[in-house]
């Protein structure tokens, strides 16, 4: 049908652009005589498709205009759904609350959206006499009224006065503190209309140029971030982990540097934002990490007795806004819903200011059933062994990494892949993030060697999920030869990476995991050092790669002593071989191909005589896979009760004494 292709064509593309769409927000409709299509509750505008669509009978819609429902708010609204569920043709679909309203405008498409610039207007304190005078005097606008049945009553009785008055239909209907419906009976004119209202507000805002360019600048994030948000999160993780994220910008540095800001974005001013991020904030105005942490540790407990929920929004003097998410896919809707508030606030005051939602409007929003079940829409889930944990994985962008980190990605772990192949590891990533849940994966260039790199990995993991679960250092490197061919260089390289490496980056992570288990006395913070079976017997013509995994033991179990007192366990898996990664297979300079040259397996004529050499060691007849050393390190994680082990995974090859 042409017209629902065009319906999916225009909300796609409002849907994808961030001026008029929050965290999937605003809903689109079209109808004809009998039917009408309305996006259904949890679809996304960006991505829709006819399946996210609602279907209605609108005999039956037109019913519920003259209705008597309860007097009674709560069981008004339950009887409206009732009736909503009544007309949808297509069952199991929930319809938008606001189908009512498509319903009774005359147009066939309606396009309904919350846009930051006209909500700039909508949630000013000059809202009406602007709007005025910008739009001229007979622009519809609707003062505040509570969502629902009582706002479509007072909208349609809206429409039924301008066409009493003007003999026409409101093309445009503008609704204080939640946005505006544009209709008409094409998307083009649908289009025309929003490009002239954004046009004519833009033109109309104090120093414009200045504010849209501030809204564009990023800030770098302060390297203090990693001494308060491990910490902050653990405060927040008692009941389960959280995820943390911080934003800085020059739009959230100034509503974090004064506290007069603060007070301008202290209250929402839409459902939405109530939706994402609650109507209550906390703001941290100290700026040494000590003071912060120390007001942090009272005022988040207070908080979270006084309100009956945990902050979802923390805006940090000299960190900028982090969002606290139940995971990360629900920190950037907190993080985009909160900076579209701020937008709101700096636009506002080219109409006389903002005008923040009552108390009695928040209460309504935050009690309402259809808010309530968009947030646990919104909510998402990500259920494993390792949800909800971040974990670093080194050289991770391809091979046994690669293996390690997806796996513990479908187990629900936030990934962050640390490698030095960046082209790679992008790629990597992206194709995690299409396998992920409500968990996310990033990449950080990372040389593991320089410990002003590791420092940044460091960074960059607290800034995107704020703290540190688990260290999993896999990054290693062979130069396979015997005594007369290995050279002093090929000796050093691959010492440093194996050895020195896992020691530098001990080094940085466990200052992090120290801060988050002193604020969570039953946690417990893991380093997982990939071995070798290498590393628990020696390697004819490898002395390199075994001299440097033996060491590595040696360090795991130091480093176990020493970081036992404050809960962080240290480990080393001890894998077998995995045959089909690059390591080994690699044409060029796979272990395959350099154990044929340096003659490592007597007789051996082909890579495939190798191959059997190796296999025929292993009582049980198999190589080790990425998912069998996934395994052991999620029963280091779990456990609490070892550390300091090397855990072997070599089918028996290799065993503890």
């Amino acid at each position: 049908m042409k017209e629902i292709q065009q319906l999916i064509e225009i909300s796609q593309f409002y849907g994808r652009d961030s001026r008029f769409v929050i965290a999937g927000g605003g809903n689109t409709s079209y109808k004809n005589a009998e039917k009408i299509w309305v996006k259904a509750s949890g679809s996304s505008l960006a991505t829709i498709t006819e399946d996210g669509f609602a279907v209605l009978d609108r005999a039956k819609l037109n019913l519920m205009s003259d209705k008597v429902y309860s007097a009674n708010a709560a069981e008004r609204e339950e009887q409206v759904k009732n009736d909503l569920a009544d007309a949808t043709i297509t069952k199991g679909k929930r319809p938008s609350v606001e189908t009512s309203m498509h319903n009774v405008i005359d147009f066939a498409f309606v396009v309904h959206m919350h846009p930051t610039l006209v909500n700039g207007l909508m949630c000013a304190n000059n809202a009406q006499a602007d709007l005025q005078k910008l739009f001229g005097a007979k622009a519809l606008y609707i003062e505040y009224t509570d969502p629902g049945y009582v706002l479509f009553k007072k909208v349609e009785d809206a429409i039924k006065a301008f066409r009493a008055e003007d003999g026409a239909e409101p093309a445009v209907i503008w609704l204080q503190n939640h946005g505006i419906f544009v209709a008409a009976n094409s998307i083009e004119e649908v289009k025309v209309l929003y490009t002239k209202i954004l046009s004519t507000l833009n033109d109309s805002l104090t120093s414009s140029e200045t504010i849209n360019k501030m809204f564009d600048e990023p800030r770098a994030t302060c390297s203090c971030t990693e001494q308060i948000l491990p910490s902050i999160r653990m405060i927040l993780s008692a009941d389960r982990l959280k995820t943390l994220k911080v934003r800085k910008n020059a739009l959230v540095k100034h509503f974090y540097d004064t506290e007069e800001a603060q007070a301008k974005i202290a209250k929402p001013f839409t459902p939405d934002a109530i939706v994402y991020c609650k109507s209550n904030y906390i703001f941290l105005n100290d700026e040494e990490p000590e003071a912060v942490l120390a007001e942090a540790a009272k005022q988040i407990p207070a908080f979270t007795a006084k309100f009956g929920y945990q902050p979802k929004v923390i805006l940090i003097k000299g960190i900028g806004l982090v969002a606290v998410g139940d995971n990360a896919a629900q920190c950037d809707i907190i993080l985009d819903v909160f900076e579209d508030a701020m937008k709101i606030a700096y636009y506002a005051e080219s109409f006389g200011g903002p005008h923040p939602m009552t108390q009695a409007q928040i209460d309504f929003i935050d009690n309402w059933e259809v808010e309530n079940y968009r947030r646990s829409v919104a909510a998402g889930g990500a259920a494993g062994r390792a949800e909800n944990k971040t974990i670093i994985v080194t050289g991770a962008a391809q091979g046994f990494g690669e293996g390690i980190a997806r796996c513990l990605l479908q187990q629900g772990a936030n990934i962050v892949v640390a490698d030095m192949n960046e082209t790679v590891g992008r790629a990597t990533v992206e194709r995690f993030n299409g396998l992920a849940k409500s968990n996310r994966a990033i990449f950080v260039k990372t040389n593991v060697s320089e410990i002003p790199s590791i420092e940044n990995l460091v960074h960059e993991t607290i800034c995107n999920f704020g703290a540190i679960d688990c260290f999993v250092s896999n990054a290693g490197v062979l130069r396979a030869g015997g005594l007369d061919d290995m050279t002093p260089e090929d000796f050093e390289f691959v010492t440093k990476i194996n050895y020195n490496a896992y020691f530098y980056c001990t080094k940085v992570v466990s200052k992090v995991m120290k801060l988050q288990t002193k604020y969570a006395p039953e946690y417990y913070a893991d380093i997982i050092q990939v071995n070798s079976k290498s590393g628990l017997r020696g390697s004819k013509a490898n002395f390199a790669y075994a001299g440097g995994k033996f060491g590595g033991i040696g360090l795991t179990q130091s480093f176990a002593l020493e970081l036992a007192p404050f809960r962080i366990k240290v480990n080393s898996i001890c894998p077998g071989n995995f045959y089909e990664g690059p390591l080994w297979s690699d044409p060029v300079n796979g272990l395959f191909v350099q154990y044929l040259n340096a003659g490592k397996v007597p007789g051996a004529k082909t890579i495939e005589d190798v191959k059997e050499f190796y296999l025929a060691q292993v009582p049980m007849k198999k190589g080790c896979s990425p998912e069998d050393v996934t395994k052991g390190a999620l029963y280091l994680m779990e456990q609490c009760g070892e550390t300091g082990q090397a855990l072997p995974i070599t089918g028996g090859q290799v065993m503890l004494n």
